[in-house]
């Protein structure tokens, strides 16, 4: 017998989701209690496996993620109770990660175990797109204990598990039909709950979007900051590690910056140099945190993302939201909203006027550092997934750290990268320019926005296949490990909301003068392209970047950029903050790092202010509000004793 379809093959057969069915595009019923739906976020112990919701957009979910550098992570596990016993057939919701470049090996290979028994099939190992893979049947009683037991650390991923008694049917991939499918069986509403009023909502917890929500609740706005990850501070956390750079606190607004200094960690309270992807303490998630819930006029929304938009006119008149664990939504409602999300995602959502051309773009890094297995201390800091294995080899003397070759890796074995022997990047060589260096790069002409899982798993691809030839082709280095990796995506471009002035480098370099210069500007032009020694045999695939350098990028100390960037030029209540604010391309590279983004977002904090107390748009406060504005920019950020 064929298998029913869970949609029509056209793609266009409406589905009906009655209360107690399942109609499928042949007109055949399934009774809604012959399926068990498990989302993979859902599991009630993640072991080692990582919550990723970078791909929400393209997937309309989040997925687990075994990231462990080679080493098998433990196990996810949960309980759940079927409505009766029997046979059921299982589908894993998953993909063979490097199945997009036809690599052999299939690295994220992980089985799903029932009441400790693994079923026959591996999974992680077909398909190059998110699909079903069929896992055959089973025969269960009345409750179970799954697991996902991964197989080889190397990133396998799980989406969700749906358990069918009716052993012909096929579920959809289809992502709008199944979204519907999930939250039927999840008990989940159609509608969102309400989830309160506020004056100003900030979607995106980055450095940009933390300042904008301190900033407008000290000057007495009442807040909502939604982040959809479980820290805040975005690149500049523990999770992505690039460090934030950008000179603060520059006259004539000296106070401009306070509050990016109080949210980061002093670093002279650590000791060694502060440079990207070093430990977890330099970056201090708990800093940021604490200072955002000592506000009493910000409720903080973490672990949810924004996943629509409901308009009247040319504003926002509230946001739907979604718990990465639980699916439910929320909606939201304000009077004026932010977009620090990085990718314009509220303000593409929204249908605000953007600019976003997908070439040539400046790439996006997932930075890594390695560790000494001779140095105890630096075993005693490891953030690997079996620190304690390592910790027992290095009592016992066993300091070798073997690596196992990586055939779906990018082939490297006779080509040079950074950290290679005989190889100088910047002026550096070994491990100096292999470990914890933003220019492992990629993704330059790819969607950053819908296609970050492959640019992120490109840079997998590179980071394994370098630390494979180092490891076993050139013998260096054979008491050293991978330490951490990261697995979110350090972007630095995507889209850019346009405002009522779309700054350009040019600017910059003129040194053109704003009436409403708000926020100053210090890096230089920083615009990133693939380095040439390294491109040949990678063409459409380089994974390391060059930075543009010289006089021709530079424009001085310090420039001061206009207020009127940060706000949307056709929705009326949108302001925006970070790397998607009103510039052209170049005029992007002065302006997207952190401590500039961070200070970009005490701005619109304070612009935000003034129009919950004036009812003014944000282009009134420019219009009208300027002097008042001005007056709060010269005012100190920190919270008044």
């Amino acid at each position: 017998m064929k298998r029913r379809n869970f949609i029509g093959l056209l793609g266009n057969t409406s589905l009906a989701l009655l209360a107690g069915s399942m109609t499928n595009a042949f007109g055949a019923k399934s009774d809604s209690n012959e399926f068990v739906f498990v989302e993979a976020e859902q599991f009630k112990d993640f072991g080692g496996w990582n919550i990723d919701q970078q791909s929400m957009e393209r997937m309309g979910s989040p997925y687990l993620l075994a990231h462990g550098l080679g080493i098998p992570v433990e196990d996810a596990t949960t309980t759940v109770t079927f409505p009766s016993e029997g046979t059921y057939r299982v589908w894993v919701r998953t993909k063979d990660w490097v199945a997009p470049w036809n690599a052999p090996g299939a690295p994220g290979k992980f089985q799903l175990k029932v009441n400790g028994k693994p079923i026959k099939e591996i999974f992680g190992t077909k398909g190059a797109d998110w699909h079903w893979h069929d896992g055959k049947t089973i025969k269960v009683g009345k409750s179970a204990k799954l697991a996902l037991h991964d197989l080889t650390g190397f990133e396998g991923r799980c989406e969700a598990i749906l358990f069918c008694k009716d052993l012909n049917f096929e579920p959809t991939n289809a992502i709008q039909a199944l979204t519907k499918f999930r939250r039927k069986l999840n008990g989940l509403p159609d509608n969102p709950e309400f989830g309160g009023k506020f004056d100003f909502i900030v979607v995106g917890g980055g450095l940009a979007g933390t300042c904008a929500a301190i900033s407008a609740a000290r000057n007495g706005a009442k807040v909502a900051l939604v982040q959809d990850r479980p820290v805040l501070g975005g690149n500049g956390s523990s999770e992505v590690r690039v460090w934030p750079e950008g000179h603060t606190n520059k006259e004539p607004y000296p106070h401009i910056g306070d509050i990016v200094k109080e949210i980061l960690p002093d670093i002279t309270k650590g000791s060694g140099q502060v440079f990207n992807g070093v430990s977890a303490e330099f970056y201090d998630d708990n800093l940021k945190l604490q200072k955002v819930k000592e506000e009493p006029n910000i409720t903080l929304f973490i672990e949810n993302r924004a996943i629509e938009v409901k308009k009247t006119g040319d504003k926002i008149t509230s946001i739907v939201i979604q718990h990465l664990r639980t699916a439910k939504h929320l909606e939201l409602k304000a009077p004026y909203f932010a977009d620090c999300t990085g990718d314009a995602t509220l303000g593409f959502k929204a249908g605000a006027d953007y600019e976003y051309k997908v070439e040539n773009l400046m790439g996006s890094s997932n930075l890594f550092n390695v560790l000494d297995a001779t140095n105890k201390e630096e075993v005693l800091k490891c953030e690997c997934k079996d620190k304690s294995a390592l910790a027992l080899k290095c009592e016992v003397g066993n300091f070798a750290q073997p690596f196992p070759r990586c055939p779906w890796a990018l082939d490297l074995s006779d080509k040079p990268f950074p950290g290679r022997k005989g190889v100088k990047t910047f002026g550096s060589e070994g491990l100096q320019s292999f470990a914890n260096m933003w220019y492992w790069e990629s993704g330059f002409n790819k969607d950053q926005v819908n296609d970050i899982e492959l640019i992120r798993d490109h840079n997998f691809r590179a980071m394994y296949g370098a630390w494979d030839a180092i490891k076993n082709i050139d013998k260096m280095y054979p008491n050293h490990r991978l330490g951490w990796s990261a697995y979110i995506a350090g972007k630095r471009e995507s889209r850019r909301l346009m405002g009522d002035v779309i700054l350009d480098a040019e600017d910059f370099k003129t040194q053109k003068k704003f009436s409403d210069g708000a926020f100053p500007c210090s890096w230089h032009v920083d615009l990133h392209t693939p380095k040439k020694e390294f491109v040949a045999g990678f063409e459409g695939n380089e994974f390391v970047s060059d930075f543009t350098r010289g006089k021709e990028y530079e424009y001085g100390s310090v420039y001061w950029a206009p207020y009127r960037t940060l706000y949307s030029r056709n929705i009326a209540n949108l302001f925006m903050a970070g790397r998607n604010i009103s510039v052209t391309k170049t005029g992007l590279g002065p302006v997207r790092v952190m401590r500039t983004c961070g200070m970009m977002g005490e701005v619109v904090g304070k612009a935000a202010s003034i129009c919950v107390k004036n009812a003014a748009s944000p282009r009134q406060v420019y219009e009208q509000y300027l002097p008042e504005l001005i007056k709060l920019l010269s005012k100190p950020g920190k919270k008044q004793a």
